[in-house]
């Protein structure tokens, strides 16, 4: 079954045109896009932007050259498209004059929010980016510390201690708050 084979393996038979190979990838990291991008964005665009990364995962499939590891590459593409997400609303809430309609939504969407998760997520856009990557891989990928250790291809006790000033990190940066 092609859910057995690394990811590298599976992206390139995908390549290839094996749609189970994708499906086995897109199955393999789902719950871990789905978390990356809901750590980052307000909850009711979690689900499109999610669907936008798997697009854009389709669209840049045949370009994936193998150089790096499928999830550093992929996680790139969560990145900009999380980027591309705040780049549009950006450009609507500049440009454009808010309808009655858009303005009530707008309340609606930030009522549903709680002041805790809207803090902690600009917390995290504040950290340095090593820092929201070891967190996001704690936290949104569910990784454990070796597991970590391997993808960031450092000791242990390198990401034990890099973790340890995330987190200490983000308790300061609350403090400020």
């Amino acid at each position: 079954m092609a859910s057995n084979g690394s990811d590298e393996s599976l992206a390139k038979q995908a390549q290839q045109g094996d749609r189970e190979a994708f499906l086995a990838l897109y199955e393999r990291y789902i719950d871990k896009v789905y978390n990356r991008v809901r750590s980052r964005i307000p909850t009711q665009y979690v689900e499109d932007v999610t669907q936008e990364v798997f697009i854009a995962v389709v669209r840049s499939l045949p370009s994936f050259e193998l150089r790096s590891r499928f999830n550093t590459w992929l996680y790139t593409i969560v990145s900009r498209q999380i980027a591309d997400f705040y780049r549009q609303q950006s450009r609507y809430s500049d440009d454009a004059p808010v309808s009655l309609d858009d303005a009530e939504n707008l309340a609606v969407d930030l009522s549903s929010f709680n002041d805790d998760e809207i803090q902690l997520k600009k917390v995290l856009n504040d950290l340095p980016e090593h820092y929201q990557e070891v967190i996001l891989l704690r936290f949104a990928d569910g990784l454990s510390f070796a597991e970590i250790a391997e993808h960031r291809n450092q000791s242990l006790e390198a990401v034990k201690s890099l973790y340890r000033r995330a987190i200490q990190a983000v308790r300061d940066k609350i403090g400020e708050m």
